[in-house]
């Protein structure tokens, strides 16, 4: 028996999983597959006649037009994302594949839906450059931002500095209290070095008890003194109820400025760790006495 493909055509359409668009010059959808409905919410009925582009995300519009003319110029169309409202609101993320056809005057595309693909890009993103305990930006991330704030520092002959903070007898909560206790001691440090910095300024976490903080635009010492002030203030505050009566530990804070402390990164990491070594020999001779 022949099959009629022709008859089979819509009912194959209508089986993808991805949304198929048949759009006419004017940008109005003549044609919509069902998978409509899982992509945007709208049933086809609702779509067919209105115009493709009402539903473009407001930041990618422009983006959207200029990849639409490239197609009706014949131009490949293939791998292109942006970003749609659903009915409810929420935004999908949606990767393209789309050709017009001169005969017909129409542009058929393909839609997929890749928004759990673009979170799980943002997450591995977010992870190789942030720590996931604190939430802070990682070493590598750090080193970037403090080779850019060099540079920017030469060209405007500014000066930036450079902080090595390292908590005290930090092992000792690990071996007390448990590693638990300790990673949520790192995140409230992360914490509070967040909120008593500027937007400006750049707080990582380096590794296990160490964190460095990036100043930027710092007009003389005595501000990074203040700062340095701050910190210390904010560390020395009582550790929540959730603590169940746990000091929040010391810390030892390490600083180098630019250009006076040295006039590359190297020169910079080495005398703020050197400094901050010295202050932990300091404190640990007073609490002898």
């Amino acid at each position: 028996m022949a099959v009629n493909l022709k008859a089979l055509a819509p009912k194959l359409i209508n089986l993808m999983l991805d949304t198929v668009f048949v759009v006419d010059r004017d940008h109005q959808i003549v044609f919509v597959s069902n998978a409509c409905e899982n992509l945007l919410g709208y049933t086809a009925a609702e779509l067919k006649g209105t115009t493709i582009t009402d539903y473009v995300h407001p930041d990618d519009l422009e983006a959207t037009k200029d990849s639409i003319k490239r197609a009706e110029q014949g131009e490949p169309h293939k791998d292109f994302r942006n970003r749609y409202i659903r009915k409810d609101g929420a935004i999908v993320y949606i990767l393209w594949s789309a050709r017009w056809y001169e005969e017909e005057s129409v542009r058929i595309g393909v839609a997929r839906d890749v928004t759990a693909l673009k979170e799980a890009e943002d997450e591995l993103r977010f992870l190789a450059h942030h720590d996931p305990l604190t939430g802070l930006i990682n070493r590598s991330l750090f080193n970037d931002r403090l080779r850019s704030a060099l540079s920017s520092a030469r060209r405007r002959q500014s000066n930036f500095a450079l902080l090595f903070l390292d908590v005290n007898n930090f092992k000792d909560i690990n071996d007390e209290h448990g590693h638990s206790t300790g990673d949520a001691v790192l995140q409230a440090i992360g914490q509070r070095l967040q909120g008593c910095l500027r937007e400006s300024d750049t707080v990582a976490r380096m590794g296990g008890d160490e964190f460095t903080v990036l100043l930027t635009d710092i007009n003389s010492v005595d501000a990074v003194t203040t700062v340095v002030q701050q910190i210390m203030t904010v560390m020395a505050e009582p550790l929540g109820p959730e603590f169940r009566g746990l000091e929040m530990p010391s810390c030892s804070i390490g600083v180098a400025c630019y250009p006076d402390d040295g006039a590359d990164i190297d020169a910079l990491l080495s005398v703020a760790d050197g400094n901050m070594y010295a202050v932990k020999r300091g404190q640990a001779a007073e609490e002898k006495q």
